[in-house]
């Protein structure tokens, strides 16, 4: 995959992301007590859909432009659909929002985000995107150090990890921040978007998250297609460490929707681990 996340802005995979970070942003806030967001791959926060990029790979026209056009979409993917029907003024979509413009938008006063990307040129885009908004950081660094570095020991967390697996040990990193940021709050949940090539590479990560972080979590796969081609991204899968039960039937919906409908021969599967 290009790192470069244009390529792949509003596609299948940023449809279940972006849904289902709406819907446990949205759970977290009902608590008591401020919300602390640490985003460990932030991007620029806000893409042209209608830019060089967009138009090469066609992912949106796949993603997005069908989940506006559709009449049968959930309502667990509300929040997003409105968020893209503000950004275009009702019109075409031409501009799709990313985790930072979500997550921004949700904020309540005495909630907080920091949002990393290590990429300076993303990293520029990202922090004027951001200046306005109250509550937020930005930060040009490595996304996994700063979450361990920077997670409150008490109070509510999520972390979002949503890294573009470029790296040979993204797999690896994952765990290891997960498991030392719940060594320093117990009650941080967090969110964490993967792709789905081959199961055995995904089962290996399931089984190191369970050794090593030691905590519940919701898993929600959406199977595009039959995973029978380990090179090609056969779909993606949600992993919720520490979330609460009550995201398993948003989960369901939105992976089950987005498989069947935009997949081929596609399945969703939620369960706990």
């Amino acid at each position: 995959m290009n790192y470069r996340h244009a390529f792949h802005a509003g596609n299948f995979a940023d449809l279940v992301k972006h849904a289902a970070l709406t819907q446990i942003l949205a759970q977290l806030m009902a608590q008591p007590g401020p919300l602390s967001v640490i985003d460990t791959h932030a991007g620029r926060g806000l893409y042209d859909l209608a830019g060089p990029e967009a138009r090469k790979s066609g992912e949106a026209q796949a993603g997005i432009v069908r989940l506006m056009a559709a009449t049968d979409a959930p309502a667990e993917f509300g929040t997003l659909t409105a968020a893209v029907m503000t950004l275009n003024s009702g019109g075409a979509v031409r501009r799709y929002p990313g985790s930072p413009w979500l997550i921004a938008q949700a904020l309540r006063a005495g909630d907080s985000y920091l949002a990393c990307e290590l990429r300076p040129e993303e990293h520029a885009a990202l922090r004027d995107l951001m200046k306005p908004k109250r509550g937020v950081r930005t930060l040009c660094a490595d996304g996994y150090d700063a979450a361990v570095a920077q997670a409150p020991a008490v109070g509510q967390v999520l972390v979002l990890i949503d890294p573009p697996f470029e790296q040979a040990d993204d797999y690896r990193r994952i765990v290891e921040t997960l498991a030392s940021v719940r060594r320093r709050n117990r009650d941080a949940v967090a969110l964490v978007w993967l792709p789905l090539k081959d199961l055995e590479t995904f089962d290996a990560f399931l089984r190191d998250l369970e050794d090593e972080v030691r905590a519940p979590a919701l898993v929600a796969e959406t199977r595009m297609r039959p995973l029978s081609d380990p090179l090609k991204m056969n779909g993606c899968a949600l992993v919720l460490p520490g979330a609460p039960d009550e995201m398993v039937a948003p989960l369901r919906a939105i992976c089950g929707w987005t498989a069947r409908t935009l997949g081929e021969g596609g399945e969703a599967r939620v369960y706990t681990v």
